[in-house]
């Protein structure tokens, strides 16, 4: 198979059929299937250790499924089992905890060559690489979309959660990609700073690019996330439509307490139930 992409858009963004991940001796996902058309803004939704943090990294290449000895690949993005990983970030931006904790390790590393490394997959700008006034002219305006552009100049590893986040989603979307998969993409973030990140979601959810969003707490689902998906010990626990999914009694069973599912707005919340 090709490890170049085709150039139609009608193959699925992410595929998984009965897709198995193992990790150091454990199976981690069991079977799961799942499909994700363009368009379809969806989370990924379940307690700590359920699959989630392996679900990221299959679509990511860093872990790879069973292989099976006929049909289809168990894994496939854009229709792709195999892909080259820059190729990949053309189309799909990655944002995650591992990501900015390597990129915050190189103290020296400013927002300006964060955002540009994202044209490469690297970390900041390769000695060997020239640097374009479009590739500038690009780089400030996906700050401009995180309304971020005031950080140009500082260090990434000054910067607060929530303004690393808004830098990060900028690197993802130097290629203007199709698609953002964001892993746990509020963590660390206070209530101000995890309500204007939110808005900047739906902001690019609105404008076309599809969310997938990979998550343990509802409330970072935005009103755009219609489909969900929920994880529980490696398996798919139960998929379809936010309403149908994100349910008093649904959720009791994915976290196994008694839970109440409360919505304001178009955004879902919970709290112990009793």
């Amino acid at each position: 198979m090709s490890d170049t992409f085709p150039a139609e858009d009608d193959a699925p963004l992410i595929e998984l059929d009965r897709a198995s991940v193992v990790r150091d001796g454990v199976t981690v996902l069991h079977d799961v299937s799942l499909r994700i058309p363009l368009g379809r803004h969806t989370a990924i939704l379940g307690p700590n250790g359920c699959g989630k943090s392996s679900f990221v990294k299959l679509i990511n290449r860093e872990l790879y499924p069973l292989a099976r000895g006929d049909g289809p690949p168990p894994a496939r993005v854009f229709g792709h089992g195999r892909w080259n990983i820059a190729q990949l970030r053309t189309r799909l931006g990655l944002v995650s905890a591992d990501l900015h904790g390597d990129l915050a390790q190189l103290r020296g590393l400013d927002v300006e060559d964060t955002v540009l490394s994202g044209l490469w997959g690297s970390f900041g700008v390769p000695d060997h690489l020239r640097v374009t006034d479009t590739d500038r002219a690009r780089m400030h305006a996906a700050l401009a979309t995180m309304d971020a552009l005031a950080l140009l100049h500082r260090r990434l590893a000054t910067l607060s959660a929530g303004e690393a986040r808004r830098v990060l989603i900028a690197r993802a979307l130097m290629h203007r990609p199709q698609a953002l998969l964001l892993d746990e993409p509020t963590t660390g973030l206070d209530v101000a700073s995890r309500h204007r990140f939110l808005q900047l979601l739906r902001t690019i959810a609105q404008a076309g690019t599809t969310l997938v969003l990979v998550t343990h707490h509802l409330e970072e689902i935005v009103p755009e996330v219609r489909h969900v998906v929920l994880l529980r010990d490696g398996r798919v626990f139960a998929q379809g439509s936010a309403e149908a999914m994100l349910t008093s009694a649904r959720m009791s069973a994915l976290f196994g307490m008694a839970l109440r599912v409360v919505r304001d707005g178009g955004f879902f919340g919970v709290v112990a139930a009793g």
